[in-house]
């Protein structure tokens, strides 16, 4: 118990301490630029600068993503100082005790010196020489280039990727939480690359540094040794030799290591996996391992060559083939038997007696909406890959649910051998609503109006709103974004053509236990309301044909009390449905209105110009009941100019509604939706008191004319 309290109150110093630690460290570093230190303190720091290179190196290697290891610019401004600091130390005392022999400046150093040089003075200079080139002209430079295309290609990526984040914030893919997480991320993906494009220029300085420290130490020494010390030439250039390269390896090697870290920083893709795991999945490619086993067989039988080196290379790659063919076997049959036959099973199983027996639940299915996958998208949902199209999904029924007023049911996900690899099908019931196709693999690049340039790929429609779109491979990304194109995940698309899909159908998918579940949550708050209003005033079938109608035409029905309270003051006993949802919509317009502009901007609207407007209340008070009945040529000229007022406002980012007199609303709204399903036709009446309006467009002086 003693022992536990004494590590529980150290625990709590070095919590206290550990805020001055990094100050403290880069005092210790400014001291020793000055201060003499001892060889044994100077083989400390310089094992400690070992160990602080390797574990850098060690957590490069082993990180998911460039982000992961955030602070790596400034960890290597850090080791570069300590570094320096040391090469300033250590060239103190090669110069003053240099003369004292090879061990002046300390083991370490001496160790490093006499095991590179071996005796040959020449040669460990030649060799410290092309450790110098290895690192400032190899590594060093090939990071910095790196560093600074990914910099300038990140930074031109940013617009594009905040689209792709306000585009899955709309659709409902993303909450206001998971867009903030995305954008902060994108803020500091573009401040990391920043940082290591300059932080490059710390191991390019730090390798030219060695050399002209070592020219120093060498040129230096001798003088100082010959010169003050009287030493000959042979023993001045031992010492001083030794001392110089064993101080530049000493130091070397961990900017080597430190280069090393920083390119495969800048290289790094992010991935699930860590790099040993993302490198030996890639390369271990079957069809690569046999041919080159090939090459070698066949230069191991030349004569003149290292025949039994070749022929045993050959005899090791092809054993590595067959391995990796084994394996590939393996995973090949456990996808086909157990992630799509065994999957689907696991879902839909039912648990018979008999094999031979068919019940109702095999070919039945009361799913309100369904998802059917080809077995090229059963990735998608897979649990191993943490089922990004089933967050996507969560994600699109809890948006749509807050939009609505009502909780939108639960997609039932299966399956379907009969579909094609890549198409999937979207049923509400049973029926089907939609389905077309996808490449898990890819990425769909849809161009914005700033593209102007073509990209490579596979041409399609967008699924969702039927632009042209184009599938492109990931590393494709970064170009397509640059370009202006928007690009999305293919999951994304699945999950913003269920959005579209699901909005067009909730009038679908409400049902009178879906209508009862409301009422009953509204009774906790206002049970008189309820208890009065159904079934006494209305039924609960009629309630919930009020509700139909009003999603039909995307009005939203989550404030469920004012439209009790509106239908109790109605005569709802000589009124049918379609007249109750009229009387309702003025007092729950605003709740539309509000989706489409914010609270302190004015509503764009698009009206009809007063000649027209009468033309077609007269019309339908000829038709009657019947309906509006227009003639075709001019509901065309009509849909055509409302289609070029839409299309304008799309490429603005806005919405905007149709006002039309009451009389004719909901007849024109029928027959507009038809052409225009996204068109919201509201009366004027339905237009708040204090909600500022702006008109965009008024149709119908040309449009008159020209029929």
């Amino acid at each position: 118990m003693n022992l536990t309290n004494t590590f529980g109150k150290q625990y709590l110093v070095f919590e206290k301490l550990k805020p001055f630690g990094l100050p403290l460290a880069i005092l210790m570093l400014m001291v020793m630029m000055v201060i003499p230190l001892p060889a044994v303190l100077l083989d400390v720091f310089f094992t400690t600068n070992i160990l602080l290179s390797l574990l850098i190196l060690m957590v490069s290697l082993h990180t998911f993503r460039p982000l992961d290891f955030s602070s790596f610019p400034t960890v290597l401004l850090f080791a570069t100082i300590l570094r320096l600091g040391l090469n300033v130390a250590s060239t103190r005392i090669v110069l003053s005790a240099g003369h004292t022999g090879p061990d002046a400046a300390g083991k370490v150093i001496e160790a490093f010196g006499e095991f590179v040089i071996a005796g040959n003075y020449v040669v460990g200079i030649f060799v410290f020489a092309i450790l110098i080139i290895i690192n400032l002209v190899v590594i060093t430079k090939g990071a910095g280039r790196v560093s600074e295309v990914s910099a300038r290609f990140t930074l031109d990526a940013m617009p594009g990727k905040q689209m792709a984040i306000d585009a899955d914030l709309n659709a409902g893919l993303l909450n206001s939480e998971e867009a903030k997480k995305r954008r902060d991320d994108i803020a500091k993906e573009a401040d990391f690359y920043g940082s290591m494009d300059g932080a490059s220029k710390f191991v390019k300085g730090d390798a030219i540094a060695g050399i002209l420290i070592l020219l120093i130490n060498i040129i230096g020494g001798l003088i100082i040794g010959i010169a003050q010390h009287d030493l000959p030439v042979s023993n001045a250039a031992e010492n001083y030799i030794i001392l110089s390269v064993g101080d530049g390896l000493v130091a070397q090697i961990p900017s080597l290591l430190l280069a090393i870290s920083t390119a495969i920083i800048v290289t790094r893709v992010s991935t699930s996996q860590d790099l040993s795991k993302q490198i030996g999945s890639q390369i271990g490619v079957k069809q690569a391992w046999l041919p080159s086993a090939g090459v070698l067989f066949l230069l191991g039988l030349i004569p003149g060559m290292p025949n039994e080196l070749f022929l045993f290379a050959a005899a090791l790659t092809f054993f590595i083939w067959w391995i990796i063919r084994k394996n590939t076997t393996a995973i090949n049959n456990l996808d086909a038997n157990d992630q799509l036959s065994e999957n689907n099973n696991e879902k839909d199983r039912v648990n018979e007696k008999s094999d031979h027996s068919i019940s109702l639940e095999e070919i039945a299915d009361n799913s309100a909406i369904s998802m059917q996958l080809g077995y090229g998208l059963i990735q998608l949902v897979d649990d191993e890959n943490e089922g990004p199209l089933i967050a996507r999904i969560t994600g699109v029924r809890k948006q749509i649910s807050k939009e609505l007023g009502f909780i939108i049911p639960p997609v039932r996900i299966r399956d379907d051998m009969t579909l094609e690899a890549n198409h999937y099908r979207i049923k509400v019931g049973q029926e089907i609503v939609a389905e077309d196709k996808i490449f898990p693999q890819l990425l769909l690049a849809i161009p914005g109006d700033a593209a102007q340039t073509k990209i490579e790929g596979t041409d399609v429609k967008d699924p969702s709103f039927n632009m042209d779109a184009t599938w492109i491979e990931p590393h494709q990304q970064a170009r397509a974004e640059n370009l202006g194109y928007m690009v999305v995940e293919p999951e994304a698309v699945i999950a913003t053509h269920l959005n579209q899909i699901l909005s067009a159908q909730a009038s679908e998918l409400l049902g009178q236990d879906d209508v009862q579940s409301l009422l009953d949550n509204l009774s906790k708050t206002s049970p008189q309301l309820v208890s009065s209003s159904v079934p006494k005033l209305i039924s609960l079938n009629i309630l919930t044909s009020v509700l139909k109608l009003l999603l039909i035409e995307n009005m939203p029905i989550s404030d469920l009390k004012r439209i009790l309270e509106v239908l109790s003051s109605q005569n709802v006993k000589n009124m049918s449905a379609v007249e109750l949802a009229e009387s309702v919509r003025p007092a729950i317009s605003g709740l539309l209105i509000q989706q489409i502009a914010p609270l302190n901007s004015p509503l764009p609207v698009i009206t009809f110009s007063a000649e027209l407007e009468q033309m077609i209340v007269n019309i339908a008070k000829q038709t009657g009941a019947n309906g509006l009945i227009l003639e075709a040529n001019l509901i065309q000229k009509i849909v055509s100019s409302i289609n070029d007022v839409l299309e304008k406002m799309q490429s603005e980012n806005r919405k905007a509604v149709m006002i039309t007199a009451p009389v004719i609303r909901r007849d024109l709204s029928y027959m507009l939706r038809q052409h225009i399903p996204a068109l919201n036709v509201l009366s004027f009446t339905e237009l708040p008191d204090n909600k500022k309006i702006e008109v965009v467009a008024n149709i119908g002086s040309e449009t008159e004319n020209n029929s």
